[in-house]
């Protein structure tokens, strides 16, 4: 909302210049968003909470002002003339759950016409268009003093009554947009003696509303339920300036103050005579007991010492109002400390415009606030406890440190999802939310990955094309009546590993970077058995995804995305994920640096040539070769792979390579062909052949 601080000025006098005014009154929670120039004005643009409804108005503004220069507030008070006759209108509340309060003026022979120009130009500069003089003046009270009201033409009224009740199903209003709207008994209506001729908190009717024909004017300030104005306005998808104020809650003291402001205004600009005294329909009270403040709690939450008379000058200056406790009431100050010199209570009374402040610590928020956050000594929290450290606290530590270590960022997403992804991403029952924000959150994740393939794509959709991303965090699952959670880690990555530059040609992120990056982050736990196969859930790529196999437990699946998942979820480029199962990992003790001297023997190298069917992988030829149990052979790894018309189809040949070396004695060649012979043997076993 916009906020004029000309206007400000004639309610407060406050010698800052207005950035100056625009950057304190921020520091106390009023945040001033930004200040332009326009037409030789300054103007505010207002960012409130949605709590602070009080503040969403020049006046409401100028208070915080007041209590925070320490100046005083000028108070509005319209000059009426002595009004003539009797009104003789009579409001009656049907409903007063839904309307406490309805405040009512008559004034007649007036004159519609365009606004002054003032008004006008201040409108303007809001945002608003004039429309007449008293229409105006209900949209001018509205920012100045934050109360909403309305104008009806009062000849258009039949019956002489206002009644404010619940809607009958089906009645019709046309509103003043025009659109024609059927009710339902659940709507709060303003009705004459016949038919709506409002809707209650949101808008006015078209058949009432003031014209250049109208000559005798209703103005209606009254305080509506929230909740009611919000399902109203909801289920006739209105959102209007009154409207936003009633569902936050409105100040229900104020209706007879705003109804006399839009009359000065009327009579100012339109003319015409006031009649009859002010009708102010009383169906219910709202007013609410005080709340304690203790000094103590002063000095323990905000860590200062305040004064009784700053405590009454800051919630004074705000609208507070300030006495003793009953239980301490006393002449002075000095009377009403105890026996041990400290301080008594206080009682402070809540003004009807702040709904916000309901206890204690909002009352200690609002003297923090004015007092100034910059004021307060830096000093650090007292703690007699200690430090303790989550049990997986190391190990998280350790996974994010290899994470980021790896090139990957950490990321965060939300632990909902919709139904589709929960079953698409993982097997286990999904647990669905009672009360979900939407289709597409309302399950709990059974999977990171559905969140991190999205901010892969938010990026890739804005040109960053080289993403990788990590997120750890819990995953749940539906068992019988009760939910498991499980901490896993997903990250993901697209693009080239490395850009292209002058000297070489950009290396792009594959299948087996990602294994590496798996077995560097499973090289951090201690561990007897890995391996790897191809066991992998639908949603991978079938011929680039693998499962890592840990003391025979699965703790990883990783690989390419699917391309028909991919594609629906409109990647544009290969995309690899990994999801690593934390739980399961965690089992396992975290590797522990050791210091092993180099062997001063020599090492003995040895290639052996095979041919094996495509059905045996690397990780059945290692597991075969590792139960030989051959203590000195201290690498096996294959160094080329040859598919071709060479070795036939469904074949292919490999090169294996290994080393054998003692830490105690220079190996013999009569051993080192014994353990040769025994790969070989093995190897055979499997069905290899020996290429010569």
């Amino acid at each position: 909302m916009r906020i004029l601080p000309a206007w400000l000025r004639e309610f407060v006098n406050v010698a800052a210049d207005d950035r100056q005014l625009a950057e304190d009154l921020t520091s106390a929670g009023i945040a001033v968003e930004s200040v332009a120039e326009e037409n030789g004005e300054t103007i505010y643009e207002m960012d409130l909470t949605t709590n602070r409804v009080d503040a969403m108005n020049h006046y409401g503004v100028a208070r915080e002002a007041s209590a925070i220069y320490g100046v005083e507030l000028k108070p509005v008070e319209p000059n009426l003339p002595t009004p003539r006759g009797d009104a003789n209108f009579p409001i009656v509340i049907e409903d007063a759950e839904g309307c406490a309060r309805y405040t009512g003026r008559i004034i007649r022979d007036v004159k519609i016409g365009p606004s002054p120009a003032h008004i006008c130009r201040r409108l303007e500069l809001l945002g608003s268009r004039a429309i007449n003089n008293a229409a105006d003046a209900t949209n001018y009270a509205i920012n100045e003093l934050g109360h909403p009201t309305h104008a009806f033409d009062l000849d258009l009224l039949e019956g002489g009554t206002i009644i404010v009740r619940r809607a009958q199903d089906g009645e019709f209003l046309r509103t003043l947009d025009g659109v024609g709207r059927t009710l339902t008994s659940d709507d709060l209506v303003i009705a004459d003696a016949e038919k709506p001729v409002a809707l209650a908190g949101v808008m006015g009717g078209f058949d009432s509303m003031i014209t250049e024909r109208t000559k005798n004017v209703l103005i209606e300030s009254a305080w509506f339920d929230p909740a009611s104005i919000r399902r109203t306005a909801k289920r006739h998808i209105m959102h209007t300036d009154a409207s936003h104020r009633f569902e936050r809650g409105a100040d229900w003291g104020i209706t007879p103050l705003a109804c006399d402001r839009v009359a000065e205004l009327i009579l100012k600009s339109a003319g015409g005579d006031l009649v009859g005294d002010r009708i102010d329909a009383v169906a219910r009270s709202l007013e609410r007991p005080p709340i304690a403040l203790h000094r103590s709690e002063v000095k323990r939450i905000l860590g200062i010492e305040l004064s009784e008379q700053e405590i009454e000058g800051i919630l004074g200056k705000l609208g507070f109002v300030v006495t003793p406790a009953p239980s301490s009431l006393s002449p002075t100050l000095s009377q009403r400390m105890g026996q041990d010199g400290a301080p008594s209570d206080l009682s402070v009374a809540i003004p009807t415009w702040r709904l916000d402040v309901e206890r204690e610590i909002d009352l200690l928020e609002e003297l923090a606030r004015i007092y100034g956050y910059n004021k307060f000594p830096n000093t650090l929290p007292s703690f007699a406890g200690a430090v303790e450290a989550l049990p997986d606290e190391q190990k998280n530590s350790r996974v994010r440190e290899t994470m980021l270590a790896l090139g990957y960022d950490e990321a965060i997403s939300i632990t909902f999802i919709s139904e589709q992804d929960a079953r698409t991403f993982s097997t286990v029952e999904p647990l669905p939310l009672a009360n979900p924000l939407s289709e597409e959150a309302g399950y709990m994740r059974t999977s990171l990955v559905p969140g991190l393939l999205g901010m892969v794509a938010y990026n890739l959709n804005r040109g960053n094309n080289d993403v990788r991303l990590f997120e750890a965090g819990e995953i749940f699952e539906k068992t019988g009546d009760r939910h498991h959670e499980h901490r896993t880690l997903a990250f993901a990555a697209t693009g080239n590993l490395i850009p292209a530059n002058v000297h070489r040609p950009a290396e792009p992120y594959t299948f087996f970077h990602m294994k590496g990056d798996v077995e560097e982050l499973l090289a951090a736990f201690q561990h007897g058995g890995l391996y790897f196969d191809a066991e992998t859930p639908p949603y991978f790529h079938p011929g680039r995804s693998a499962r890592a196999v840990l003391d025979r437990e699965t703790v990883a699946r990783f690989g390419q995305v699917n391309p028909e998942v991919a594609a629906a979820r409109k990647l544009r480029q290969d995309v690899f994920i990994a999801e690593v199962l934390l739980d399961r990992l965690y089992k396992h003790s975290l590797q522990e640096p050791k210091y092993e001297r180099i062997s001063k023997f020599p090492a003995v190298e040895r290639d052996f040539s095979f041919v094996f069917d495509d059905g045996i992988t690397f990780e059945h030829i290692r597991s075969a070769v590792e139960a030989l149990g051959i203590a000195e052979m201290q690498v096996f790894t294959p160094l080329e792979i040859y598919r071709g018309e060479k070795v036939g189809a469904g074949k292919y040949s490999v090169l294996l390579h290994a080393e054998f070396q003692s830490t105690e004695r220079t190996l013999r060649d009569d051993e080192v062909a014994q353990w040769s012979a025994q790969i070989v043997h093995t190897l055979e076993k499997l069905g290899g052949v020996l290429r010569g």
